[in-house]
């Protein structure tokens, strides 16, 4: 079965700040932006700004979850929100995706893939930059297989990105090594 994206999960712009984002050591909200997600789509907030939120706007608070869309840019994929962050919410021109009816890692993986990808880049407005807006990524064909595989397809893939995270761990080390081989030979010649 294909389903739109707006069918299976809620889809809007983040928070909009009426001003310039300033940081706030005492503000009891964290503020996630763009360049809090890596590129390997996962959240880094140690950098991330703090705020006062008005009163009365709790409604834009992240849940676990929620999935974070890069809207702007040449990289449009998407973050999960895995654990309670505590108060924080997704700044505008970001897109929040809250799904209803499918698995959130699953709906990570599937806007992260490949395919995906090609089709949101079809989608993008826009010369200097890129931008895909909430009307076109709830327009996104999803296939949505039962539960069960939805969980196994995201299982994969978190195995499959610890894998690759792994594989480059092992490559800078023995990068490292043979170096320190390489320099001790190169000192010890004569």
């Amino acid at each position: 079965m294909i389903k739109a994206l707006g069918d299976i999960a809620e889809v809007r712009v983040g928070y909009f700040f009426r001003s310039r984002l300033e940081h706030d050591p005492k503000g009891d909200v964290l503020v996630v932006q763009m360049k809090d997600i890596d590129d390997k789509s996962d959240l880094q907030l140690g950098g991330a700004a703090r705020v006062v939120l008005p009163s009365g706007k709790s409604r834009h608070l992240l849940k676990e979850g929620d999935l974070l869309f890069r809207s702007r840019g040449r990289s449009t994929t998407a973050a999960l929100v895995s654990s309670d962050l505590g108060p924080a919410v997704l700044s505008a021109p970001m897109l929040l995706i809250r799904p209803t009816k499918v698995l959130p890692a699953y709906l990570q993986w599937f806007i992260n893939s490949g395919t995906a990808q090609r089709v949101l880049a079809g989608m993008a407005k826009g010369t200097l930059v890129s931008m895909i807006g909430a009307k076109e990524l709830r327009s996104l064909e999803v296939p949505i297989p039962p539960p069960d595989q939805q969980r196994k397809i995201a299982e994969i893939s978190k195995l499959a990105k610890r894998e690759q995270r792994l594989m480059a761990d092992i490559a800078e080390k023995s990068e490292k090594w043979v170096e320190t081989v390489l320099m001790r030979r190169a000192r010890n010649t004569r």
